[in-house]
């Protein structure tokens, strides 16, 4: 009988810890992918933050380097920069990436640092409790906002994916989704492409992947699952914001 589905060398053999229906670990087999159909495993260093993206380390068989909350991409850039040959990308969720970390994402896509972030956005603080994040939607009830999320208090929902995608320094910004095997196999093909343009030393690239939260949401697996289409997708659109290599001297 011929196996048609293996785990890819870029991941580690270990069983998940990761929360029933958490899509972690969808998205780290789209990247581990990547890595592999790229050939460049043995340099690859990624950069994890805080929050539930920094287990990187126990499931990618690659050097990792570890950056205080919302610092990722300001250490991949100096990663990136004494080893240009290296492959570099970051690892981040929403409650690091869009809070914490807001001036260390802008600056480096500005600059159009050579390098790739990975952005799982599942619209709350995952590992420290379930609070309101930047992303959370209106209406949301979190642990810091017990009654829903009330945008003329805390303002819109941010799209990050189209914020960065007005900057100079940016090559590729998209968004895309894990829920259904459709969007699952798109996910993937923007994954790659964001790899290629670093590859091909195209400039910043950035993929925010919409991913869901059971155990912070409050929900069954399958209803977390549900909810990215009916109430995630409409308000935060996929898609390629953003597809213009930036020539680098």
């Amino acid at each position: 009988m011929q196996q048609v589905f293996t785990r890819p060398e870029s991941l580690k053999d270990v069983q998940t810890h990761f929360c029933p229906g958490c899509q972690h670990g969808t998205v780290h087999r789209l990247v581990a992918e990547a890595l592999d159909q790229f050939g460049v495993q043995q340099k690859t260093i990624g950069v994890a933050s805080v929050g539930c993206s920094v287990f990187l380390y126990g499931y990618f068989d690659i050097d990792v380097v570890e950056a205080p909350h919302g610092r990722a991409p300001a250490v991949a850039t100096g990663v990136k920069r004494a080893r240009p040959d290296s492959f570099v990308f970051t690892y981040q969720g929403d409650g690091d990436l869009a809070a914490i970390g807001t001036a260390e994402i802008i600056h480096a896509a500005n600059r159009g640092e050579d390098i790739t972030v990975i952005f799982v956005n599942n619209t709350t603080y995952g590992m420290t409790g379930g609070q309101m994040a930047p992303t959370t939607l209106v209406g949301q009830k979190t642990s810091t906002s017990p009654y829903g999320r009330n945008k003329a208090k805390d303002g819109a929902p941010i799209k990050m994916a189209e914020v960065l995608a007005q900057l100079g320094g940016v090559a590729y910004s998209a968004r895309v989704a894990v829920n259904s095997p459709k969007n699952v196999l798109q996910a993937k093909k923007v994954i790659k492409r964001a790899f290629q343009f670093q590859a091909e030393g195209k400039g910043f690239s950035f993929v925010e992947v919409l991913s869901s939260c059971p155990t912070n949401w409050g929900m069954a697996p399958l209803a977390a699952n549900e909810r990215i289409g009916e109430e995630m997708i409409p308000y935060f659109p996929l898609g390629v914001f953003k597809d213009d290599p930036i020539a680098q001297d």
